[in-house]
């Protein structure tokens, strides 16, 4: 999407009951972190859209979805994308 900071969406599920979708994993100067969706306000600010209640749940979340971000690299990097060759092209 052109940012280099940005570098997953996130979708949870909680309870087969309610989905949060467009998380977004972005890289800061501590490493990755999760933010809220959100929409921008007229005055160019950005307001969280859902968020969670407490610093234990935002904890938990965050580790959670992080965790699975992380699985999902190591397994893109076990199984890469190959580039198609010439002879792919010419098929």
């Amino acid at each position: 999407m052109g940012e280099d900071r940005l570098k997953a969406f996130a979708s949870v599920t909680f309870d087969d009951a309610f989905v949060v979708r467009n998380m977004k994993i972005v890289a800061g100067t501590k490493g990755v972190f999760l933010c809220m969706p959100s929409r921008k306000l007229p005055d160019g600010t950005h307001k969280d859209m859902v968020h969670p209640i407490n610093q234990e749940f935002r904890e938990y979340l965050e580790e959670n979805v992080l965790k699975a971000y992380e699985e999902e690299l190591k397994k893109q990097s076990s199984n890469p994308v190959q580039a198609p060759t010439d002879n792919d092209l010419h098929d």
